[in-house]
């Protein structure tokens, strides 16, 4: 597949960015029959629950084909490759060998193993022990980082603790949309502080393993006001609590927004200790702006959720922009936006950011809707690194197209397509993209 560039060349980015792509288990790797199960595998059992109803039972198979995933890596000219480790398959016999090969695999290509340590495959056992209400679930976690460092922490440098916590408590918790399927609206406020708590904790038990570049990967995008009346104003600022600062302020600030720690089970002033532990880098996974107003008294549809009508906010339309095949609208400049604001929020309390995950979802292999996607938002990420933001890295949501989530095989992601047939895995336009834009940077770097 030959790329068609979207635009110019991409602009010069510094020495030493780490460019990557990114990937989790549960959606690519399959071999389900040789892992412990997790609540994924029981939601996705329940009618109705994943629109086209299929399982991730084999999924892109990568556990038998990650020789073949890690060359086609090799061949972007990626420095790094984020992916997770799925925590039912560590307490499985054997389950860590996997991961050692793979980890070999990659090294031996020169590319860097970036893993992420939960990607919201709770092992099934925790979550009908209470799983993310449980705060003894926090502290399992740690147990299991532990367990992973000890194993491959002479190979991997780089970790990540948890991916989208707000995503996990918001639709596998709140709305019931994610397994495990719990509609408990702002009573899932608990899991969202026991997640934290978890990441605060596993910090601790990767610095004593003698790691020292680590991490956690948080969703964030702006909120838009649907207008300057109060009410849209004050119902925005809300759903950003929610969305953002909730998972934003105790990490980096030791503090929950104003009004939300006295919500929170526990001794909350302790805990913030221990989330607040000092990381490495803050890793943002970006994917588009919300607008917001006041609630409207009916259920909406966003995104393909429902979103019941007691919520004190309403998600709108966000008109004039393209949206993917997902629907989502693509607003590059909003990265920019995000990044500018973290930095002025946030100050010298902020780590090095990196931006952790960014993709869309585009049907066809000749994608150049992608490639028009992809270049904008890299584009809107230097602006942010002319303004001062502090940003190390850019990684790809994701290498190859996957079972994503709820929507099981029905949106595509990847910058290789996965035939879910024959998992016949081929390149797609976007690819030859991104590697001949990254063989351009490396020529451009030599000759300065």
């Amino acid at each position: 597949m030959i790329a068609r560039m979207a635009t110019n060349p991409l602009p010069q980015f510094p020495p030493g960015f780490l460019w990557g792509v990114s990937t989790s288990a549960h959606q690519i790797e399959g071999a389900a029959d040789q892992r412990a199960p997790s609540v994924w595998d029981a939601f996705t059992a329940g009618p109705g629950h994943i629109k086209d109803a299929s399982t991730a039972a084999v999924a892109c198979d990568h556990y038998h084909r990650y020789e073949e995933d890690v060359a086609l890596i090799a061949g972007l000219g990626v420095d790094a490759y984020r992916f997770s480790i799925s925590w039912p398959r560590v307490n499985s016999p054997g389950g860590l060998d996997f991961y050692d090969r793979l980890v070999d695999e990659l090294t031996a290509a020169g590319i860097r193993p970036v893993p992420t340590l939960f990607h919201w495959d709770l092992p099934l056992d925790l979550e009908e022990g209470g799983g993310w209400l449980n705060r003894d679930t926090a502290e399992r976690f740690a147990e299991y980082a532990a367990v992973v460092a000890a194993r491959l922490g002479d190979r991997v440098k780089k970790w990540i603790t948890l991916n989208e916590p707000a995503e996990h408590t918001l639709l596998g918790h709140a709305l019931g949309a994610h397994a495990p399927g719990k509609q408990l609206l702002f009573d899932a406020l608990p899991v969202a502080h026991h997640q934290l708590l978890a990441h605060g904790l596993a910090v601790r038990s990767l610095r004593a393993a003698g790691a020292t570049d680590i991490g956690i990967a948080n969703s964030h995008g702006p909120t838009w006001a649907a207008s300057r009346r109060t009410e849209d104003v004050e119902a925005a600022d809300f759903y950003d609590i929610l969305l953002n600062r909730l998972f934003a302020d105790p990490l980096l600030l030791g503090q929950y927004p104003e009004g939300i720690g006295e919500l929170m089970p526990g001794d909350v002033e302790a805990d913030l200790k221990v989330i607040a532990e000092p990381i490495d880098w803050y890793g943002i996974n970006y994917y588009q702006p919300t607008k917001v107003g006041a609630p409207e008294g009916e259920e909406i549809e966003f995104s393909g959720l429902t979103l019941p009508a007691e919520l004190p906010f309403s998600v709108r339309e966000l008109e004039g922009y393209p949206v993917t095949d997902f629907g989502w609208p693509v607003v590059p400049e909003a990265l920019t936006e995000l990044l500018v604001g973290f930095h002025e929020r946030y100050g010298d309390r902020l780590p090095p950011v990196v931006i952790t995950e960014n993709g869309c979802s585009y049907d066809g292999i000749d994608d150049q809707e992608r490639i028009t996607f992809l270049d904008g938002h890299v584009r809107a990420l230097h602006r942010a690194l002319e303004q001062g933001v502090d940003v190390r890295g850019y990684f790809v949501w994701s290498l190859m197209d996957n079972f994503e989530w709820a929507e099981g095989y029905a949106r595509r992601f990847g910058l290789v397509h996965v035939d879910y047939e024959t998992l016949e895995r081929t390149p797609k336009a976007s690819y030859a993209w991104l590697r001949d834009a990254l063989r351009a940077q490396t020529r451009a770097q030599a000759e300065r």
